[in-house]
Order: C-alpha cells, then sequence, then structure tokens
C-alpha cells in the first residue's frame, strides 16, 4: 500500500515506518525536523529509514498547508499514519503557540487533505493525557474526557473532536489513538526513561516527582507499532474510532527506578519532589477494545523492555 507517515523522524513514526517497509509497504515520511529537542537525534533516525528503497522523505511542516496538499495530491495516499504534533505536557505551560500550530492547524490541514483527497483511513496519535484528572482505573474510551490538565491534553482531546465531526461530515474513516507512556530504543529525550539514565550514568540526582508516588502504563515501543499496523489495516473498525493503546499494566515509578538502576549496575539517587502542573497521579489503559477489533496484545514487561533501551542508550551515547 501507498501509506504517509508524519512524524516519520520521531520516535514512534521512526519504528512504524520501519515496521511498514520491511512488510513491503511503499512508505512516504514527512517530517520537519524541529528543534523542540536536538535534530542530530531524529537525523539519525531518519537514516535508518533511508536504506529502504521503497522510502521517501518529505522536509516539510504539516501547518504549511499548501505544501502538505501537494505532498497528498502527487501520491494517492491509501491510508495515513498521523503522528507528528507537537509532544510535551510541560513545554506546553511555557509555548502554547507550538501546540496550537501544530496539533490544531497541522491537524486541520491533515483532516482537509485526507477530505479533498479521498483518503479511506486516517489514524492519528491521540493521548492517555485526555483523561485529565478522572480518578477511576482503568481508564476506558467511555469516560467522560472533559477535565484535561494541561494545554497539550487539550489539543488531543480537540483533534478527537475534529476527526469526529470529519468522519461524520465526509464520511472518511479516522482512528485516534490514545498512547500511554511509549519508551524504548529511540526514545525522546525529554521523557524520563532517557533524563533518568542520563542522570544515573553521570551519577546525578534524578528529579522524582510526588515523591515517587506515581504510576505509569509504560508500554514498550514495537508493542505500539503492533498496535498502530493493525489499525491501519483492521477490517471491523467503525468509521470514527477512539481507542487506547498501552500495556495494561501500570508500574509504580519507584519500581522502574529500580529495574533502570539494575540494568544500568548503578544505584539511584533521587531528589524527591512535588507533582508538577500537568501531571497525573496515575494512568492505566484498559485495552479490551483495541484487543477485541485487532487482536492487539502487548507482550513485553518492563523488565524486558528497559533492558533493551538501556542497550540501545549505551550503544547511542558511543
Amino acid at each position: 500500500m501507498r501509506i504517509l507517515v508524519t512524524g516519520s523522524a520521531g520516535f514512534i513514526g521512526t519504528h512504524l515506518a520501519r515496521l511498514l517497509l520491511d512488510e513491503g509497504h511503499d512508505v512516504t515520511g514527512l517530517d520537519n525536523f524541529n528543534d523542540y529537542y536536538d535534530p542530530a537525534l531524529k537525523e539519525a533516525r531518519n537514516r535508518t529509514l533511508e536504506t529502504h528503497l521503497r522510502f521517501r522523505l518529505v522536509r516539510a511542516d504539516i501547518a504549511d498547508a499548501a505544501t502538505l496538499d501537494a505532498v497528498f495530491a502527487a501520491n494517492n495516499f491509501e491510508v495515513v499514519a498521523h503522528l507528528a504534533a507537537q509532544a510535551g505536557v510541560r513545554y506546553s505551560l511555557e509555548n502554547p503557540d507550538a501546540y496550537v500550530r501544530s496539533n490544531l492547524d497541522g491537524f486541520a490541514n491533515i483532516l482537509e487533505c485526507c477530505r479533498r483527497h479521498l483518503v479511506p483511513r486516517l489514524v492519528y496519535a491521540s493521548s492517555s493525557s485526555v483523561y485529565g484528572g478522572n480518578r477511576k482505573l482503568p481508564f476506558s474510551e467511555d469516560d467522560k474526557v472533559d477535565n484535561p490538565v494541561s494545554l497539550y491534553a487539550a489539543t488531543k482531546k480537540a483533534n478527537e473532536l475534529m476527526a469526529h465531526t470529519y468522519s461524520h461530515l465526509f464520511g472518511f474513516q479516522t482512528v485516534g489513538l490514545r498512547f500511554f507512556t511509549v519508551y524504548g530504543p529511540w526514545g525522546r529525550p525529554d521523557m524520563a526513561m532517557w533524563l533518568f539514565t542520563e542522570a544515573m550514568l553521570a551519577g546525578k540526582p534524578i528529579k522524582v516527582f510526588n515523591h515517587g508516588e506515581m504510576m505509569r502504563d509504560f508500554t514498550y515501543i514495537d508493542d505500539i507499532t503492533d498496535g498502530v499496523r493493525r489499525c491501519l489495516f483492521a477490517p471491523n473498525l467503525d468509521r470514527c474510532e477512539v481507542l487506547n493503546i498501552g500495556n495494561n499494566r501500570p508500574e509504580k515509578l519507584m519500581r522502574l527506578i529500580d529495574v533502570l538502576g539494575d540494568a544500568l549496575g548503578v544505584v539511584p539517587k533521587m531528589e524527591m519532589l512535588p507533582m508538577q502542573p500537568g501531571d497525573v497521579p496515575a494512568t492505566y489503559a484498559d485495552i479490551s477494545r483495541i484487543r477485541s477489533k485487532t487482536g492487539f496484545m502487548p507482550t513485553t514487561p518492563i523488565e524486558v523492555g528497559i533492558p533493551r533501551f538501556v542497550e540501545w542508550y549505551r550503544t547511542w551515547r558511543r
């Protein structure tokens, strides 16, 4: 199939594009290589894709409507995996314009291009952050998500509403995926796994928020990309879907720190801090819906996934 992967130089985008290429699909990647974190990491990820003859890169911004429309017009995509977005909860507190431009304006451009160029299915990244201040666990797609606690979460909720409207009005299929704390090789430097690893190896204390009283549904990247791939091709999805995609196995933050310290061979030093604005104390995905509709079933516990990340990170540092 002819597939567009936006954010192809990002963490999830690179892994997904590689999986699709290995299966023989023609993949067009689109990324703007912005400097939210070191663009050199994005360039390195992209080099792993450019060895594939079926891969083509477009350096562009999804907020550039004219360029995006030209990409769609030239390629006749059969499905779109839209993973490009401005990520990060804490960054949104100080840089709201970046989220409006990418997550709202950019997403509107993607929807318009899918409508005009008759793309039958759009799979896009939402986030577990839409559950905001919800207290009931595990989080279910049937729960209300009217209490976002960050602008990032609010833009992702807005994406789901926009997608619902386009599916209703124009008939093409939209599938929103609420990702739960993804980690693994080629991960993002602004996320806890990378920050903790970097600090531990340097002998510095790690910042442990909410005094360690946090739980996260840490989900390994290979499980995530398997789930996204299933949603790209599953035959029995509704016209407008929103699905959780997580490990269905929340872990205490202190347990993650212990496993990471063992994998690194260091005793972690910790600076215990209060909860940060925009954070939530716990995430936990009910994945019964995506399992029943696509067969998705994560298989990687942190005791397996964290050592894989550490092995990759040591190689990357060298």
